[in-house]
């Protein structure tokens, strides 16, 4: 397929507008995933020609594709045939699109409990340590680990625990040059940045799964269906396996806030009820032995060494290129 990179200013019914593109376009998706933050979209889109289902490699449709878009998003679009890690990619996005510096546009209330860092700097060893707390979730490791190796950073230790509901990472990190944060706006940056990678993720909204046949113009139905009714989509997951299409999307009402229930089942009704589901955000599994720890162990998270990372998502990380092995 052909990717598609597209990250501007979000608005309601934005998505609407770049699937509208795509169909009129002749252009088939066959994945894709879209993120919004603090007023900011970054999508990742794989194509493939209507017709014969191909990459797209025409120069000029690829140009014209990229002028649209550029026009709904009224920022940047660039296309690729390179692979890539998309969650990785919608981070690097995201974090040179500057959102972590940005406000969000909408006043939403959020699901998730606050994200807190703290940095410090260890200097008789020549680390800084980097503290995070947030509500555990799948991935977080993940996005932590990816913006701190997009920042230049190497981490040479980590620790990562859970109590409860909540995960618990100390990351002892250095330039690639070996120094460590030299200065507090650059402390305050990782800060801002690690928060971001947090919340990124975070799923505003009411969880609508939809299972059904694939079509041409499908997401561009779909989406314009939702904008009419004034959901807005802050996050959207979209595969087709076996000619099925199967898609997530989080909605909130045009002001950020939680969508009417009325509202959710007239779109459902418009969209067909035994495709479109509403689905509750699962409920998190704690290990047994998180639940029975005592709360006295989260003081010792900046102190002492809790858990290692287990060779498995050690192996994993480096692969990726996130972490460097050190004896």
């Amino acid at each position: 397929s052909t990717a598609l990179e597209l990250t501007g200013t979000d608005r309601v019914g934005l998505l609407s507008e770049v699937f509208a593109v795509l169909s009129d376009l002749q252009c088939s998706v066959a994945d894709a995933k879209v993120w919004t933050h603090n007023g900011r979209i970054a999508s990742l889109i794989h194509v493939t020609d209507s017709n014969s289902g191909a990459p797209i490699e025409n120069v000029q449709l690829i140009s014209l594709i990229e002028a649209r878009l550029r026009n709904v998003l009224s920022a940047k679009t660039s296309v690729s045939m390179a692979v890539t890690h998309t969650e990785r990619r919608l981070h690097q996005m995201m974090f040179a699109d500057r959102d972590y510096e940005r406000k969000p546009i909408l006043e939403s209330v959020p699901t998730h409990s606050p994200v807190a860092v703290t940095v410090q700097n260890w200097l008789e060893r020549g680390y800084s340590v980097v503290n995070v707390q947030a509500k555990d979730r799948t991935k977080l490791l993940f996005d932590v680990v990816c913006t701190l190796t997009d920042m230049g950073y190497i981490v040479f230790h980590a620790t990562v625990n859970t109590i409860g509901d909540r995960g618990y990472m100390e990351f002892y990190i250095r330039h690639q040059d070996g120094t460590p944060i030299s200065s507090e706006a650059e402390r305050q940056r990782v800060i801002q940045c690690l928060e971001a990678a947090v919340e990124r993720r975070a799923s505003e909204g009411v969880r609508l799964e939809l299972s059904t046949p694939d079509r041409q113009g499908l997401l561009a139905d779909v989406t314009r269906t939702f904008r009419e009714n004034g959901l807005n989509v802050t996050r959207a997951e979209v595969s087709t396996m076996k000619e099925t299409a199967q898609n997530v999307f989080y909605v909130t009402d045009v002001m950020g806030k939680s969508a009417d229930g009325k509202i959710i089942e007239s779109v459902r009704e418009k969209i067909g009820l035994s495709c479109l589901r509403v689905k509750e955000l699962p409920p998190l599994v704690y290990h047994k032995e998180g639940r029975e720890r005592d709360e006295q162990a989260v003081g010792g998270v900046a102190g002492t060494v809790l858990l290692s990372l287990g060779s498995m998502v050690r192996k994993n990380l480096y692969n990726l290129g996130l972490i460097r092995s050190y004896s």
